[in-house]
């Protein structure tokens, strides 16, 4: 059904029902669902496919859901001791949980993110693997073919991660495809993965598949989750900031 609305127009239950040749009632109750995922924007007598949700460059994003953000990277950082060995990605909420950890020492950190060499290279005994390549812009990160196959050859002991959407049956998803290909390396390659979300991801579809929902060992987020989400990180250690 979302392939026939992909067109960018409205279309009707009727015209829906006798294109897929099933009844209007499944029609509708297909498209409440959908509507619930946030995929489909309903309209009076049929629905129209949501608008994709954009990406700003770096800044713009590390102001929304600021304190959520932070909430989340104060609880992340206390999973993160002294001597560690990190991959951090470049999302918003992975280079606030890099701030909260400019007191750890002899931390090893993998990263893409020229945030976080900046905030976390050069002191307390650090040493750093910064990913290159191709700089992206909008994200100060690197993630190209290049830097995909320089963090594909360590093997963390735990990988802070962000995400673009999170959805019930798609499980894990991101907007940028070296983004999401970066994070499907650290989920292979790291030995525990901490998925930072806030609740803002949660019900959202993005455009890539990264990971399964239980490939994800702690997630850590600002609000309680609802029942269904509670069901299906229940393999999971669940931190509420």
């Amino acid at each position: 059904m979302v392939a026939r609305l992909r067109g960018g127009v409205a279309l009707s239950v009727n015209g829906l029902a006798a294109d897929l040749n099933v009844s209007d009632e499944t029609i509708r109750r297909e498209l409440r669902i959908l509507e619930e995922q946030g995929a489909i924007i309903r309209e009076h007598g049929g629905a129209r496919l949501a608008a994709p949700v954009y990406e700003g460059p770096l800044v713009q994003r590390m102001e929304e859901h600021a304190d959520a953000k932070l909430r989340i990277a104060r609880a992340a950082a206390e999973f993160v001791p002294d001597g560690a060995i990190l991959f951090i990605d470049s999302g918003t909420t992975s280079c606030y949980v890099a701030r909260q950890l400019v007191d750890r020492r002899s931390l090893t950190v993998i990263t893409n993110s020229l945030q976080v060499a900046n905030d976390l290279g050069s002191i307390n005994n650090n040493r750093l693997f910064l990913a290159a390549g191709q700089m992206d812009p909008d994200y100060r990160a690197f993630s190209d073919h290049t830097a995909q196959a320089y963090v594909a050859g360590f093997t963390p002991h735990l990988a802070i991660l962000s995400v673009g959407a999170i959805s019930l049956d798609r499980g894990l998803m991101d907007y940028h495809p070296g983004e999401a290909a970066m994070s499907r390396i650290a989920y292979a390659t790291s030995e525990k993965v901490l998925l930072g979300a806030d609740s803002s991801k949660f019900g959202r579809y993005g455009l890539m598949h990264t990971a399964a929902l239980t490939d994800v060992d702690l997630l850590v987020t600002e609000a309680p989750l609802d029942e269904e989400f509670a069901r299906a990180f229940d393999h999971a250690e669940v931190v509420i900031a």
